[in-house]
C-alpha cells in the first residue's frame, strides 16, 4: 500500500484476513511489500512474484488475495505467473456479499454489483481464445465471444437496474405510508455489534456473529418507547474501508433507510484498536450516500471488552451528551440510552405530528 503508515498498513491486512475467514476460506500465508508505486504489470515486483510462487508451493494454496485494487491486466498477468486464481479485496467483498444475500432484493443488488465489477475485466476471461486463434488481420472467435459477453452483461445490468428501480419505487410507496412514523437506523462499521444491539432492542432474532457483513438486508421492526407506538428501527449493512463503489451504488435503495431516517444510532466497536478510524470511515460513507445531516447519537459498543478506566481517547468532535458507552452483550448502559431515547423521540415525534397536521391543513385548503 502507498502513503500508509505502519499501523494502518497492518490493520488493513488484519482486516483482509478477517474478510478471508468470513468468506469461509483459510489464510495459509502472507506476503507484504512497500514500494513508491505499484508495478504496472503485476502490482508487486518480480521478486515478490517469485516469493509468492515459493509460498504457494509450500502451502498448497489455491487462491491469492490482494489488499489493493488490481487492474484487469494485473490480474491476468499474475494468474499467468502464479497459475492459480487471483482476486483483490473488492472481489472478495463481493463474494462475501453473494454468500450472505438471502432476500430477492439483496441478490439483485449483489448480482448487479458483481456484473458492474466484472464488465471491465471480461477481457482476461477469453485470453486463451486469442492465443489459440487470434492473429494479425483476423478478428478471431475470442474477440467475437468477448463482444457477445460484454453485450449480454450490459443487457443483464440494464434489466437488474430496472428491477431495482421497481423495488426502489415500492420502498418509496412504503415510506410515504410511514410519514407519521419516527424512523431510527443503526449504522456503523461492519462487525461493530449493530445486529446484536438490534436484537436486544427489538427481540428480532436476526443473525449476529463475530464475522464481517452478517447483515446485508435492512431489517426493520417496530420499536415502542414509552407511550410512543409509531417508531421503527432498522438494522443496516455495515461499512468498511475500500468498499467497492459498485456495491454502494447497487445498495442505494437499501441505504435509503439510512438517508431517510429521523435519527441515526452510530455504533462503534470501542474495543477495536482502530475504532476512531472506523468512526471516520462511517462518516465518510454517510456523506457519500447523502445522510451526513441526519441527527445522530454515538454508541460506543463492546464496553465489556475494555477496562472502564482505559477507554481509548477519541477525538470525535461530538457532543458528550449524545455519546453512550454501552454493551449489547451485557446490556450495560442500555437503560441510560433508552431513557434518553424516550425523552428525545417524544419531543421529536410531537414536532413531526405538528408538521404533519400543518401539511394536511395546507392540502385541504389548496383543494378548496
Amino acid at each position: 500500500m502507498r502513503n500508509t503508515d505502519d499501523a494502518a498498513f497492518h490493520e488493513s491486512l488484519e482486516e483482509l484476513k478477517e474478510l478471508v475467514v468470513s468468506a469461509d476460506a483459510q489464510v495459509v500465508g502472507m506476503v507484504t511489500q512497500k514500494r513508491p508505486s505499484p508495478d504496472s504489470r503485476t502490482f508487486v515486483g518480480t521478486g515478490k512474484v517469485a516469493e509468492l510462487k515459493d509460498l504457494i508451493a509450500a502451502t498448497n494454496a489455491n487462491l491469492v488475495v490482494f489488499d489493493e485494487k488490481l487492474s484487469p491486466a494485473q490480474v491476468r498477468n499474475l494468474e499467468n505467473e502464479l497459475q492459480l486464481k487471483v482476486i483483490d479485496r473488492g472481489s472478495l467483498i463481493l463474494d462475501i456479499f453473494a454468500k450472505r444475500a438471502h432476500t430477492a432484493e439483496a441478490k439483485i443488488q449483489v448480482e448487479l454489483a458483481q456484473l458492474q465489477y466484472l464488465l471491465p475485466r471480461l477481457t482476461r476471461l477469453w485470453t486463451h481464445w486469442s492465443k489459440q486463434y487470434g492473429g494479425v488481420g483476423t478478428r478471431g472467435p475470442g474477440e467475437t465471444q468477448l463482444e457477445v459477453d460484454r453485450r449480454e452483461a450490459k443487457t443483464k445490468i440494464a434489466k437488474l437496474r430496472e428491477r431495482l428501480e421497481k423495488v426502489s419505487r415500492q420502498r418509496d410507496t412504503q415510506r410515504q405510508r410511514r410519514m407519521d412514523t419516527y424512523k431510527i437506523a443503526l449504522v456503523g462499521y461492519t462487525n461493530a455489534g449493530k445486529s446484536t444491539l438490534f436484537n436486544l432492542l427489538t427481540k428480532a432474532g436476526v443473525w449476529a456473529d463475530d464475522k464481517l457483513f452478517c447483515t446485508l438486508d435492512a431489517v426493520t421492526r417496530y420499536f415502542p418507547l414509552g407511550n410512543q407506538q409509531r417508531i421503527v428501527i432498522s438494522d443496516t449493512v455495515g461499512f468498511i474501508k475500500k468498499l467497492p463503489h459498485e456495491l454502494v451504488a447497487s445498495f442505494a435503495s437499501t441505504l435509503d433507510e439510512v438517508r431517510y431516517a429521523n435519527l441515526l444510532l452510530v455504533v462503534v466497536d470501542i474495543s477495536h484498536t482502530n475504532c476512531a478510524d472506523h468512526y471516520q470511515k462511517t462518516l465518510e460513507v454517510l456523506e457519500q450516500i447523502g445522510a451526513e445531516k441526519v441527527p445522530r447519537l454515538l454508541l460506543l459498543n463492546k464496553s465489556d471488552l475494555v477496562d472502564a478506566a482505559g477507554l481509548p481517547p477519541l477525538d470525535l468532535n461530538f457532543s458528550p451528551a449524545r455519546i453512550f458507552v454501552v454493551s449489547a452483550k451485557t446490556q450495560a448502559g442500555i437503560d441510560k440510552l433508552l431513557n434518553f431515547l424516550t425523552d428525545y423521540v417524544d419531543i421529536e415525534t410531537r414536532g413531526l405530528q405538528r408538521n404533519q397536521a400543518n401539511n394536511n391543513g395546507e392540502a385541504r385548503n389548496s383543494n378548496r
